[in-house]
């Protein structure tokens, strides 16, 4: 059984679909698709980019230090086996936006570095790769030369064989080899519905040649691969600089014509901390694109820059204040429900937010049709958690043994304004009803190592990504997993995950997470909070480019790789 490229990866069908949910998020004074095709590329020329994650600058160029961002900052360098297939993003008269941070739905995946591949028999898939892709020479490091099936197969042995890996994330692949120069066979113990996820288009699914692991992959100056930009330098806290691959093998087809990628001679990808630098370097051209502003300066920006362009998109990042169920206050259900209702969420999101957020879009966010459910369709034990309830509050304190509250220290990152100032918010409802919060603001580093080693505070406010609808589930409530702050999980639940995982049918694993998401809003291992709205900001001179931000997980390279930079314009608007 083949599949087509672009068409899905699927033996039967992977969980994937059409996300009509973003139809609602329409981009806000984008050009029409006729508009977007009708230009004949410029080359050369640089991008300013404000990063999509502007307070965190790169944790680790070492694919196999599985950091959750590696995509986004090497993404540029190295390629996958799958990316997205812009050609059906919006601009171009497609359904999608490429927002999500790791979700393609099956129609919307094409071949990177595989040209082609097949199903054998169901746990065996065979991948044919491009020929003539090529490493370009890294004094010191290797010479130029073609990336083979050995590479692949190198890059899955670093991954899984790291010290730093997921749990379980590779455990259904039996063995990965290379059969000749351009042939590379997975064979799996067992189906995973995320298989093509977990190493095809990932957050952990570059491929690497051997020769950077040996010069030290840790080492920026080391990184090289086959995309389309090569990085040139980094400055930590401040910019990666990013220069064209001139060897790179892909191009864009525009107006009929195939024009060979990337067209920008220059990406600079900046990390600024301040937010009202960041919004002044946007208004003032210094940047060309911001990809994450918060919805307090928009107004401002429009009315000072009203030439800008702008997307508006539903976060793909749930928030949450994790309550640790493995030590007390929080062992006790009543407790967590408790905090659940003490909180006027519907509040939050009209006065704080300023109506631009959503109470309930985690931890299945509203684009994944057919895996989530609105709040009106939950049980009522969960729209009770979404109910302001001061009083119901008190009692359940006061049955688990607590009426006069208690107190306890509650972890947040300082790089994070939004919660900096949306925390103590959080503590003035909660000292309503007794209980007290010690806020204690970290740097991303110790804060992201006290979650990951286990040793986070019994409170972590904290933003997690989506990812994808199984991910989800599986990245946030099982024991043992990276990102579960608050520890929580049973066996029995653990299982069910387990085997919705291996479920090819897609409605009946729709099904089993439906009901596993349900389970565990109901547990409130979390104070569930509201999910943000958040906005893209570009230039009219950015072109081919319509506010697209992930082509998989978290990697914006190819996207980068596709626009250009109308230097003519720029110039004529006095920039």
């Amino acid at each position: 059984m083949t599949t087509k490229e672009g068409r899905g990866l699927n033996w039967i069908t992977s969980a994937r679909i059409a996300s009509v949910a973003l139809a609602g998020l329409a981009l806000a004074g984008a050009a029409g698709p006729a508009c977007a095709q009708a230009e004949a590329p410029k080359y050369g020329g640089s991008v300013e980019v404000g990063s999509m994650y502007p307070t965190v600058s790169a944790l680790s160029w070492d694919l196999a230090d599985w950091n959750w961002k590696q995509n986004y900052d090497t993404g540029q360098v190295y390629e996958q086996l799958f990316v997205a297939d812009l050609s059906k993003a919006r601009r171009n008269g497609g359904k999608y936006p490429f927002v999500a941070d790791a979700w393609l739905p099956e129609d919307a995946i094409r071949g990177e570095l595989a040209e082609s591949w097949k199903w054998l028999d169901p746990l065996t898939l065979e991948v044919k790769l491009r020929k003539g892709v090529r490493f370009p020479a890294k004094p010191g490091v290797m010479p130029e030369r073609e990336l083979v099936a050995e590479d692949v197969v190198f890059s899955y042995e670093r991954q899984n064989g790291s010290a730093k890996r997921i749990p379980t994330y590779f455990d259904h692949v039996a063995k990965v080899e290379a059969l000749d120069k351009h042939t590379v066979l997975f064979r799996f113990k067992e189906f995973n519905a995320e298989w093509d996820y977990r190493f095809g288009w990932g957050y952990y699914s570059g491929i690497m040649p051997k020769e950077v692991a040996t010069a030290g992959a840790g080492n920026w100056k080391n990184v090289n691969g086959s995309g389309p930009f090569v990085l040139s330098s980094f400055v930590q806290g401040n910019a990666g600089t990013y220069t064209k691959n001139t060897l790179y093998w892909d191009s864009e087809r525009i107006g009929g014509k195939d024009y060979k990628l990337p067209f920008v001679d220059k990406l600079v990808i900046r990390t600024v901390k301040d937010e009202a630098t960041r919004n002044t370097m946007l208004r003032t051209g210094k940047l060309d694109i911001a990809e994450n502003v918060r919805w307090t300066a928009v107004e401002e920006l429009k009315k000072s820059a009203p030439a800008l362009k702008w997307s508006r998109w539903l976060s793909t990042n749930g928030q949450y204040l994790a309550m640790r169920v493995d030590a007390k206050p929080f062992n006790d259900l009543r407790v967590r429900r408790a905090l659940n209702m003490a909180v006027n969420k519907q509040e939050i999101v009209k006065q704080f937010y300023g109506g631009n957020a959503e109470l309930f879009a985690y931890p299945q966010h509203p684009d994944y049709v057919g895996y989530f459910e609105p709040l009106s369709a939950m049980p009522e034990p969960v729209k009770e958690l979404f109910t302001y309830n001061p009083d119901k509050a008190r009692k359940l304190l006061a049955e688990a043994g607590y009426p006069k509250g208690f107190s306890f220290k509650v972890q947040v990152c300082a790089c994070d304004p939004n919660h900096m100032e949306l925390l103590p918010l959080i503590g003035a409802y909660l000292e309503q009803v007794g209980v007290r919060i010690e806020i204690q603001p970290m740097e991303y580093g110790a804060f992201l190592s006290a979650m990951t080693t286990r040793t986070n505070a019994p409170g972590y406010l904290m933003s997690n990504g989506h990812t994808n609808p199984t991910t989800t589930i599986r990245k946030s409530f099982v024991v043992g997993q990276v990102w579960n702050a608050s520890q929580w999980g049973n066996p029995k639940f653990e299982q069910r995950v387990n085997d919705a995982f291996r479920l090819r049918d897609v409605g009946r694993r729709q099904e089993a997470l439906r009901a596993l998401t349900r389970e565990v809003l109901e547990d409130a291992p979390y104070i569930w909070l509201p999910t943000p709205y958040q906005y893209t900001a570009w230039w009219p001179w950015v072109k081919n480019y319509e506010g697209e931000l992930r082509a998989g997980a978290v990697r914006p390279g190819p996207i980068y790789a596709r626009l250009w930079i109308d230097q003519e314009m720029k110039k004529k608007m006095g920039f």
